[in-house]
């Protein structure tokens, strides 16, 4: 039974409580806003639940296990290493559910209501949001759309229990023996790396021409190389056409360069990218204009045709990352609170936590060249930082790219342990619009892996201390 209600009053709505829907609700209550967020599944959004904090602790239980059972070349000898993987899967449910309480507290402390149940506009002003109990009527001045994205599901390869996505493979109950992953972008890396490290057999099919392919070249073959060295099987320009259910697995086929071959495995994991969650909101009942793709066409203020509605995240264009939905929560609030913050996107990273990692920001170089700039690329090996041969993790090299008439920072890639941590500095850079001067007259601690930055940056100005120029 539907419950009758009368409408209730907010000035800001927020659809959606991941990292851009929690953030931007906190944003706007810091900012004097009485504030509502819609939460039609678990308070974090995909991020936390399902996405970027379990896959992590998932990489990092890898890295443990394949650490104790490969660390002979350093004097560290561990016998019948083994896997509880009910353990690890409780270890990471316990990291969610750390992270998820202290949304709800940061929620509750910045006094933002938390609405469970799914939101349908009525009008420019108005949502329906609905439970299976009952059904509530929210009037507000401004909203903000943040309800994500979710895996694409190929027809050929709908899922089940043995076809899986990102979400289903973060849930499994048993290290696969053997596991077809099909794409090699960021997520398919990752979860390859984490569970080969966990002792899967594992088989990448990717359509392009190289794996992760939002990265240069040098960076992915880094990651390739590695992964083949732990048993992974890479197949490039390959279409996955289909698959078929066994008693206890899955035989998948693919044409593989002009021929057909089938492999064998327990599961196949689809991770061929993700979908706006932009569908079923009525968003065409009130004009938003959108894109063919579903996303929510938005200006440099994350503003839509319809002056009082605002979206973020991975429902408007750009990469689908949860520090740029943060980011874009912060500035479509302090929109609404007549502040005149737009985006920016040239400092925004963009990471893959595979192994080892990789870290971009800012220009590469054939896009700064694009840009008209005439850069100097500096280049410096993990090789011959102190802090990269006591960790043992010496493959890698960071790359900067300057402005060669006043060594301005335009951008860096790095490959290499840490790489998700150091990239954060050369953001600051570009953001504050440094030199590699200022970056290699900042004393830098030793020994550490952000001497590197330091390195690169001497290497920019022609005067590199620990390799010969």
């Amino acid at each position: 039974m539907v419950v009758g209600d009368f409408a209730k009053e907010v000035d800001t709505l927020v659809i959606g409580s991941g990292p851009g829907g929690y953030v931007a609700a906190i944003r706007a209550a810091q900012l004097g806003q009485s504030v509502t967020v819609v939460e039609k599944a678990t308070v974090g959004g995909v991020c936390l639940n399902v996405g970027c904090i379990p896959s992590k602790a998932l990489i990092n239980a890898g890295h443990k296990f394949h650490s104790a059972k490969h660390s002979d070349e350093i004097g560290i000898v561990a016998e019948n290493v083994s896997v509880n993987f009910e353990k690890v899967q409780e270890w990471k449910a316990s990291v969610v559910d750390k992270l998820t309480g202290g949304v709800k507290g940061l929620l509750k402390g910045n006094k933002v209501e938390l609405v469970q149940g799914e939101a349908y506009f009525a009008s420019e002003n108005s949502v329906r949001i609905m439970d299976d109990k009952s059904s509530q009527t929210y009037n507000f001045k401004n909203c903000i759309i943040a309800t994500g994205s979710r895996p694409i599901e190929l027809p050929s390869f709908k899922y089940t229990d043995r076809v899986i996505n990102s979400t289903g493979a973060l849930a499994l109950k048993e290290v696969p023996k053997k596991l077809v992953v099909i794409g090699g972008g960021y997520i398919g890396i990752e979860l390859t790396g984490a569970l080969s490290n966990l002792g899967s057999e594992v088989v990448v099919l990717e359509g392009g021409k190289q794996v992760l392919p939002g990265f240069e070249k040098q960076m992915a073959k880094l990651v390739e190389k590695r992964l083949k060295k732990n048993g992974v099987t890479f197949h490039t320009e390959a279409l996955a056409k289909g698959v078929e259910e066994t008693t206890d697995g899955v035989k998948v086929t693919a044409e593989i360069k002009g021929k057909e071959e089938v492999f064998e495995a327990d599961y196949v994991l689809v991770t061929v990218g993700r979908r706006p969650n932009t569908d079923e909101l009525g968003l065409e009942q009130i004009g938003v204009e959108m894109t063919d793709r579903g996303l929510i066409k938005v200006d440099k203020q994350c503003r839509t045709n319809v002056s009082n509605i605002f979206a973020i995240g991975d429902v408007v264009e750009g990469l689908a990352l949860a520090h740029k939905a943060s980011y874009e929560g912060k500035i479509a609030a302090e929109a609404i609170a007549g502040e005149k913050s737009e985006v920016d996107y040239l400092a925004i990273p963009a990471v893959v936590f595979s192994d080892p990692e990789l870290a971009t920001v800012g220009y590469n170089e054939k896009e700064a060249k694009e840009a008209g700039y005439d850069v100097v690329v500096a280049k410096f090996p993990f090789a011959a930082n102190g802090r990269a041969l006591s960790l043992n993790e010496t493959d890698g090299f960071m790359k900067l790219i300057t402005r060669k008439e006043d060594g301005l920072v335009l951008g860096a890639q790095i490959a290499g342990a840490s790489a998700s941590d150091m990239i954060s500095e050369v953001g600051l850079a570009i953001e504050a619009g440094m030199t590699a001067e200022d970056i290699a007259l900042t004393i830098h601690a030793h020994p550490s892996l952000g001497e590197i930055t330091m390195e690169t940056a001497e290497v920019a100005l022609g005067t590199p201390i620990h390799i010969v120029k």
